[in-house]
Parts: structure tokens; sequence; C-alpha cells
């Protein structure tokens, strides 16, 4: 018999010290960049519509 999963909840924290922040630079970016937070969520938004609308879709 199958399970179905009707809610799933992930909770994450992550903390870097500062010393390792400032000589760790970031994937993907030049070093010393620093993502622009309303470009992420602009990003976190479009993904979301997206699941959303294929969801809708079924």
């Amino acid at each position: 018999m199958p399970i179905e999963i009707r809610e799933l909840n992930i909770k994450v924290s992550v903390s870097q010290n500062q010393q390792e922040q400032d000589s760790a630079p970031s994937a993907g970016s030049p070093a010393g960049a620093v993502p622009d937070k309303d470009e992420i969520i602009s990003e976190c938004v479009e993904q979301v519509m997206e699941l959303l609308k294929l969801k809708n879709d079924r």
C-alpha cells in the first residue's frame, strides 16, 4: 500500500564564522560580490509561481 505525504517541513540553519566568511568567496560570484537580496527574492518567487502553475495544470 503506497504512502502519501501531504506536508513536508524542512528547516535549515546555516552559520559561518566571520573569518571563514571573509576568506571564502561565494560560489559562482566574483570574490567579494554579494548577491542582491531583491534578485534572490524575485528568483524564488519566480520558481514558486512556476511550481504552482505546474501543480494547477495537473
